[in-house]
């Protein structure tokens, strides 16, 4: 079974309710659907129910099962005005610019999953990487202990022996574009969490780098040397090490060459980059070249889950996103 059956097998399990705040996309609309008709999650959308149906209608797509929900006439309405404003007061919101705010798709459906009212989001058909992170950032905010959001892609590389069986989860390729010591550690423990949550295995976390254990000296290798011995410390059960090159965090005869004695030379199956550059070429290589299937990015960290598309994303893309955001929130 492949691993994002296994994903959408999980999600099918739980019934989480997972919010598409861009109706006005058809590719959502279709998502909508799809969604519902193999029962992945509970599916509602954010718009004005006139608007909404008679695209779905020339779209030949029945909306009948799936709620849509305009935010000009939600019951909630005034208690999510309230609730951005008591979030963000000491920011200088007032009542008049929540009630601005909720106006906005994102925002409005950001506090539904604030409030408990869905249990996750996905977004970013229309809207960049950043419009979508904003609110999460300044209503949902991180799960304690952490202070970082990060992004991670599954990535699956047919007829392959390494990592776990072929699947690994690389990170963070797509938010923090040069995290520092602490960060880096963050990721890594967030990554191994979604290594378990997502994809059923055990993580074992290597941290890269262009140097395996000192065999070369710069403040580069200096942060990933320190980002492993800090990620030890927030979770001793964790395999965990580092710094390696990737031959030798990958292949077991390189491991035990360049990083002897260590258990998880050889044998990682979460690589944790250094920096966006590299885990931006890192998997787009992996993707290109290895055949291998990639999905992502996956947010990590948020106390509840919000999920980012881009905005070349197929209906596919969103139904497995949907997938990935109901599991995720099966966990929280």
């Amino acid at each position: 079974m492949d691993l994002l059956t296994t994903i959408k097998n999980k999600a099918k399990s739980t019934q989480q309710r997972i919010l598409l705040p861009e109706s006005s996309d058809i590719r959502v609309i279709q998502a909508a659907r799809e969604i519902m008709d193999q029962k992945i999650a509970k599916i509602a959308l954010v718009g004005n129910q006139k608007e909404v149906a008679k695209k779905a209608s020339e779209a030949k797509v029945d909306l009948t099962d799936i709620e849509i929900i305009d935010p000009a006439t939600c019951s909630q309405h005034d208690h999510y005005v309230q609730a951005l404003y008591e979030v963000r007061k000491a920011k200088g919101m007032t009542l008049e610019k929540a009630a601005e705010l909720i106006k906005n798709p994102l925002y409005f459906g950001t506090l539904m999953v604030y409030n408990g009212d869905m249990d996750g989001m996905v977004a970013g058909s229309l809207s960049t990487t950043g419009d979508v992170l904003r609110p999460a950032l300044q209503i949902i905010k991180t799960k304690k202990p952490f202070k970082t959001v990060s992004g991670a892609f599954l990535m699956s590389v047919p007829n392959c022996t390494l990592g776990s069986e072929g699947v690994f989860v690389f990170a963070d390729c797509a938010v923090n574009i040069a995290p520092d010591a602490q960060t880096l550690a963050e990721i890594g423990i967030q990554a191994a969490q979604t290594a378990k949550n997502l994809c059923n295995f055990e993580p074992v976390i290597g941290y890269l780098s262009f140097s395996t254990k000192g065999s070369a000296q710069h403040e580069w290798v200096d942060k990933v040397v320190e980002a492993t011995k800090l990620a030890k410390g927030l979770d001793s059960s964790l395999e965990i090490d580092g710094e390696f090159q990737a031959d030798a965090a990958l292949i077991e005869s390189v491991g035990r060459q360049k990083a002897p004695g260590s258990t998880v030379a050889g044998r990682a199956n979460v690589l944790i980059f250094p920096d966006i550059q590299s885990g931006n070429i890192g998997y787009k290589l992996v993707q290109r070249l290895g055949n291998a299937s990639a999905t992502g990015p996956i947010l990590q960290g948020l106390a509840k889950p919000v999920n980012d598309l881009s905005r070349g994303c197929n209906v596919n893309d969103i139904v497995n996103m949907v997938a990935i955001t109901s599991v995720q929130a099966s966990q929280q």
